[in-house]
């Protein structure tokens, strides 16, 4: 493998996202908030909250948790305030938004406000917590075979906050191989920034016996201060026996930086 640091973002992060029945459901927006305030400061946005059921009304109550990725990048629930960089403890609703109902097409604004505490540690440039929007009196429905079923849906919202200053987001590339058994391309990187991280990481192969340039899978990553990341990056269907050359591309949306590594391999 070889690494390259070269000159030459997506901001987008990822959200939960509830199974929905057919008739029964609710909806969130924006599915991400973004505060962006120094100490002791507060800051409130709104979030809309609807009912997109047909023929229910529905009971709701807004909670809060942390989350976190695991090595593969999906998403983990904790409890609120259980880990070192939740923000949870920093964020007030109002009474009345914190249990309600809605008529079927109803919606509801929610007020979320953050205040910061007057010191923040200097080691932590990226806080967190998570939304939900949970109904609390399951409904009848059916499933896509026509089941009976009682359904309970629940919506998430992600909540990110810096400081005005904090800046550093990177990514760095710690390996890159080749799994024979499998058939695909393992690449290893690690969040050794201060902020979240996200963008989208590009394979090309060339096959060195015929010069033939071939792109392979495009993958749209997410990673927070201090993840450690594996992912498997899948090889086109029907890819010619040969021996490659595996350019890898991380582009996190910062101006002038990416990473770059290569992988030579043989596919048999």
């Amino acid at each position: 493998m070889r690494l390259f640091q070269t000159s030459i973002v997506l901001a987008l992060l990822s959200l939960f996202i509830c199974p929905v029945a057919a008739q029964t459901g609710v909806s969130v927006s924006p599915p991400r908030l973004y505060f962006e305030i120094n100490e002791g400061h507060s800051s409130t946005q709104k979030v809309v909250v609807t009912n997109v059921s047909t023929n229910h009304a529905l009971n709701l109550a807004v909670s809060l948790n942390d989350w976190a990725y695991d090595l593969k990048g999906e998403n983990i629930t904790y409890a609120a305030g259980s880990l070192p960089n939740s923000c949870a403890g920093w964020i007030t609703i109002k009474e009345a938004d914190k249990y309600f109902s809605l008529k079927p097409g109803e919606l509801k604004e929610i007020e979320v406000t953050i205040t910061t505490p007057d010191t923040l540690p200097d080691s932590i440039g990226a806080h967190t917590a998570l939304l939900f929007v949970t109904q609390m009196n399951p409904v009848n429905d059916m499933d896509y075979r026509g089941t009976d079923i009682k359904v309970s849906v629940r919506s998430g919202i992600k909540i990110f906050h810096k400081t005005v200053w904090a800046k550093n987001k990177r990514v760095e590339i710690k390996n890159l191989t080749f799994d024979k058994e499998q058939k695909n391309i393992v690449l290893t990187f690690d969040n050794i920034g201060t902020l979240w991280c996200d963008g989208t990481i590009y394979t090309d192969l060339l096959n060195t016996e015929t010069g033939k340039k071939i792109p392979a899978q495009q993958i749209v990553f997410y990673t927070m201060p201090g993840n450690k990341r594996e992912t498997r990056i899948l090889l086109p269907e029907n890819l010619e026996k040969g021996k490659y050359t595996a350019t890898i591309i991380m582009d996190y949306g910062i101006e002038d930086i990416m990473e770059v590594a290569e992988l030579t391999f043989s596919y048999e």
